[in-house]
């Protein structure tokens, strides 16, 4: 008889690390590692502070090129714009995202590369780099080779990783191609990551799929101890448009690229039809990468994508234009703007006022109390926009101080992140996960959702740490 041979080794637990978004809004990276697989999920840029910001140059705790794959939850540059210094550190894996992150991901980080060159050439130029030459993070030809790695994923669909290793992408509601992630391991134990979660009531998008239920949930907190207010929010926003133009100043909106954009702009295009914003007020939209992914939403719209509420897709790309409003997109065009007088709104990107050409906008805006800035999203420690939300004087910008004299105006309504009780929402119907971990907000919103959590839903949830390790079981 011949004997039985050995049982087959079962397979170890996975081991999840917090490389990024932990602690802050930022740079969220999370490493899943077992036996036979080595997966990223999000690899995202650290923005705000120089303390967050120099740990972009800080090689990873693993070698990029044993990483397997990397999954994508959407493609705002916290979540995906550390990529192409990725692939210049050895990556060579498939990038897997929807399809619209796809197509989103191509504008944002050739943006992101641009903007990079652009700040080493003018600091090497004016002086005002502590390094003696300045280089950027990344530059063109590695977006180049990062595009190439993108291998769009169905939404709803499960597909195959790794040997053993499936994911599934699901409708986070975000913005446009968002989405939440659930992997099943080879030892069949399961992870879902939150991504960026968007709220019931966003005006051009469906809400998020329900979260269905994981062994370990990361969960993020950017709104963990806040509500939203739509009705006080979008008055407030009234309220300061129609005072500002009624003194003849302009409003300035620093706004991302990537949805909020298209979301201020379905809401000006709603002013116009009250009147409060009348049609001899010009309307400039000052952002090349906004103005790129603004065609993207349009082909959405034209295509009826199935994550678009149906009154959008009935109403069609009116629902994004306040006619009338100007697009700039040349260096001329934004100069020109710069130079014009008030009555106005120059709707302009970076949101949080870190880089782009809304900087100009504000360098020459900021002075004049006629005029008012509107912060309309999460504006993160360490920002242009976190100051002024906190009341700076002056912003440093080019390497000098600029007093702040306009007005400020905080409507974080135009958020495209669920608050907590939409996040608590989201997870009421799901079973407990073994461990949820509070991820992607700054310390206090992480801890007061993580109280909720565990108070409303009785289940146990953990504020990682930065660099630590944890078993997925």
């Amino acid at each position: 008889m011949l004997p039985t041979p050995p049982a087959a080794p079962r397979p170890r637990p996975a081991l999840l690390t917090f490389m990024g978004g932990v602690g802050t809004v930022t740079g969220s990276k999370f490493l899943v590692e077992s036996d036979h697989a080595r997966i990223l999920v999000d690899c995202g840029l650290f923005q705000g502070l120089g303390e967050l910001r120099r740990r972009n140059w800080r090689s990873l705790p693993r070698d990029a090129s044993d990483i397997e794959a990397v999954v994508v939850t959407h493609a705002h540059l916290d979540h995906c714009g550390y990529l192409p210094r990725l692939v210049r550190q050895g990556f060579r894996g498939p990038i897997l995202a929807s399809t619209y992150t796809a197509r989103l991901a191509d504008i944002v980080l050739r943006d992101s590369a641009r903007l990079q060159m652009e700040a080493a050439a003018h600091a090497n130029a004016h002086g005002w780099s502590k390094h003696r030459v300045a280089e950027p993070l990344y530059d063109d030809a590695d977006v180049d080779r990062t595009l190439q790695y993108f291998d769009p994923v169905p939404v709803d669909t499960t597909i195959e990783v790794t040997t053993g290793t499936t994911l599934t992408l699901r409708c986070a509601g975000h913005i446009l191609g968002s989405t939440w992630v659930h992997l099943t391991l080879e030892d069949g134990h399961t992870l879902a990551v939150s991504g960026d979660l968007g709220r019931p009531g966003h005006p051009l998008l469906r809400p998020a799929e329900p979260f269905s239920g994981a062994d370990v949930l990361l969960v993020e907190s950017t709104y963990g101890n806040r509500r939203h207010d739509d009705e006080a929010g979008r008055a407030r926003f009234s309220h300061v448009l129609a005072r500002t133009l009624r003194r003849g100043g302009t409003v300035v909106i620093p706004a991302f690229a990537l949805d909020r954009t298209e979301v201020v702009l379905n809401e000006l295009a709603a002013l116009r039809v009250q009147g409060t914003l009348p049609k001899k007020v010009p309307v400039y939209v000052d952002s090349p990468m906004a103005l790129k992914a603004l065609d993207v939403y349009r082909d959405a719209i034209h295509s009826r994508a199935a994550e678009l509420l149906p009154d959008i897709t009935s109403v069609g790309v009116a629902a994004l234009s306040p006619e009338p409003f100007t697009a700039a997109r040349s260096v001329q065009e934004s100069i020109d703007i710069n130079h014009t007088q008030g009555p106005a709104v120059i709707v302009s990107s970076a949101g949080m006022a870190t880089g782009g050409r809304v900087l100009h906008h504000l360098r020459r805006r900021v002075p004049d109390p006629r005029n008012a800035v509107v912060i309309v999203g999460f504006a993160a420690v360490g920002t242009r926009a976190r100051d002024l939300v906190d009341g700076a004087g002056a912003l440093k910008m080019f390497g000098e101080y600029v007093p702040v004299r306009a007005e400020v105006a905080n409507v974080p309504h135009f958020s495209a992140h669920a608050d907590a009780a939409q996040v608590v929402d989201w997870l009421r119907a799901a079973p407990p996960p073994h461990t949820t971990y509070l991820v992607h907000g700054e310390p206090d919103a992480s801890a007061a959702l993580r109280d909720r959590i565990a108070r409303e839903l009785r289940w146990h949830a953990v504020l990682p740490r930065s660099g630590e390790n944890v078993l997925v079981r």
